[in-house]
């Protein structure tokens, strides 16, 4: 008697790539490479206006910008979860280090992007901004693995408020643990 196994899907997914449509490549382009600072490492050379951007030279790409022909996108409530349609809320674009995200908050006030809010999110240092289309974008640095790896849960159901106009670091992160009370 053969016995069958109920169907699972494979072990370890991971998202590899987002494609987002905009209305203007041009434009979009632009905040992509020049405000977040991605490479373009492709371009669709058929009938689609559509670019390829990487982050990390051993990626062959990590986002596409896809320009729709749909130009009357009403304009998205953001960073309330609650009021957002279905779909996409945010993309989050995280960079290697303190340093390095540190330096991208002084370059994105240096190219006038406003930055809707700012967090420490447990397990990151996040600053919320949007794209030209409206489109969320959490600009973040993973903090250490040991402030999290204990209770990620924890760190997930965590979140301070910090000021939008200072764009210090404060490095005295609160640890999650069995032994850590998490109030959030």
């Amino acid at each position: 008697m053969s016995e069958h196994l109920p169907s699972r899907p494979s072990v370890g997914p991971r998202v590899d790539h987002l494609v987002v449509s905009v209305r203007d490549l041009e434009v979009s382009h632009r905040f992509y490479t020049d405000v977040l600072g991605f490479e373009m490492c492709g371009e669709m050379k058929h009938s689609l206006k559509m670019r390829f951007y990487r982050g990390s030279p051993t990626s062959h790409h990590d986002l596409a910008l896809a320009e729709t022909g749909y130009q009357d996108h009403p304009a998205l409530p953001q960073w309330n979860i609650l009021d957002m349609p279905p779909g996409i809320n945010h993309i989050a674009i995280s960079y290697p280090d303190r340093g390095s995200w540190l330096h991208q908050l002084e370059h994105l006030r240096a190219s006038g992007v406003e930055v809707h809010m700012r967090g420490n999110h447990g397990m990151t240092h996040s600053a919320y901004v949007t794209d030209p289309d409206g489109n969320g974008i959490e600009v973040l640095y993973t903090l250490p693995e040991e402030v999290w790896i204990e209770d990620v849960d924890g760190a997930l159901n965590y979140f301070e408020y910090l000021p939008n106009d200072d764009l210090t670091d404060n490095t005295d992160y609160r640890r999650f643990g069995a032994d850590q009370e998490t109030a959030g």
